[in-house]
């Protein structure tokens, strides 16, 4: 689905979702796929958005929204009262907000910076050191649910930093989250969406292997999840994704080598603690292996590439 696609879906909730406070200012930097649709949720709710990304086309779907487009990150945060990030790692971070014509040239003292990426714990709480010492605020906020939950209001965000930072943090989101929950200090968010993503990674392998293995014992792989619904193996991905797979549906909502980023950031977190993740190292091997293939930039669907098509067998005999 495209963020256009996003932006009409979410035009039906902007009446009901309007808030009667006075508009808040927030500067957002970076707009792509999850950047766009955490932005056009919060324009369309009342938000005044200043958006920033070094790609000018990316900007363009929130402009029409009635969102400022900036040269710089610091133009962006020129008069924001708070600064939402939406960035692909950690030295993308630190420049955006440090580098020149970065956050930290525009932003007033005492300014609150969400960092809605997902990234490693340990340089999450590298960058809000730095941003203290810079006289700024720091919470990191990444998500689940991708920019369909961001286009109806209804991610799951894990937090960390400061209890009052974390709060503040919680009422800027309230529009594009329906779950907010602080799991400690500076990186505790981040810790979080790796386990979060341990979990997903894990289950997108099991459906896309329980599809194939329905596949060549001919049952009708679509039909498992409405048989399974309620059932102690359903899940949101099992509802999602098996019909999915068993179409070789690959239209984008997440990349492949996406998760071999978050599933290497647990397991570098594993070997901090000496945590044996067994299960773990297998799917993040099976994601190296189909990106090393060149299906990284792929969604999770893709995952049916690493199984046999026995449809596909037939059709060759």
């Amino acid at each position: 689905m495209t963020l256009p696609e996003f932006l009409t879906k979410a035009e039906s909730l902007t009446k009901a979702d309007a808030t009667d406070a006075a508009p808040r200012t927030v500067a957002l930097i970076g707009a792509g796929a999850m950047g766009g649709a955490i932005g056009a949720r919060l324009a369309q709710t009342g938000t005044i958005l200043r958006v920033f990304d070094r790609n000018p086309a990316q900007m363009a779907p929130l402009s029409a929204l009635g969102a400022t487009a900036t040269a710089s990150a610091a133009e962006a945060a020129t008069g924001a009262s708070a600064i939402i990030l939406s960035l692909n790692a950690p030295q993308i971070v630190h420049a955006a907000v440090f580098g020149p014509g970065g956050v930290a040239e525009g932003a007033a003292p005492g300014t609150l910076i969400i960092d809605m990426s997902s990234i490693d714990p340990t340089a999450t709480q590298d960058l809000a050191r730095e941003a203290g010492a810079r006289g700024l605020r720091w919470v990191d906020s990444p998500l689940s649910g991708g920019a369909p939950k961001a286009a109806t209001g209804q991610l799951t965000l894990m937090q960390g930093g400061a209890p009052g930072d974390v709060a503040e943090a919680q009422q800027v989101l309230a529009r594009v989250a329906a779950n907010q929950t602080r799991m400690g200090d500076a990186g505790a968010g981040q810790t979080t969406k790796l386990i979060n993503q341990v979990l997903c990674g894990l289950n997108f392998l099991a459906v896309a292997e329980a599809t194939a293995l329905a596949e060549a014992a001919g049952v009708d792989a679509a039909a498992i999840p409405a048989a399974l619904a309620g059932g102690r193996a359903d899940s949101a991905i099992l509802q999602e994704y098996m019909p999915r797979f068993s179409a070789r549906d690959y239209r984008p909502t997440g990349r492949i080598d996406n998760m071999v980023k978050d599933l290497n950031g647990a397991q570098d977190l594993a070997r901090l603690s000496h945590t044996p993740m067994p299960l773990t190292a297998l799917c993040a091997e099976v994601h190296r292996l189909l990106t090393a293939k060149g299906l990284g930039d792929q969604d999770q669907a893709a995952l049916m590439e690493f199984f046999p098509n026995p449809l596909a067998r037939e059709a060759t005999r």
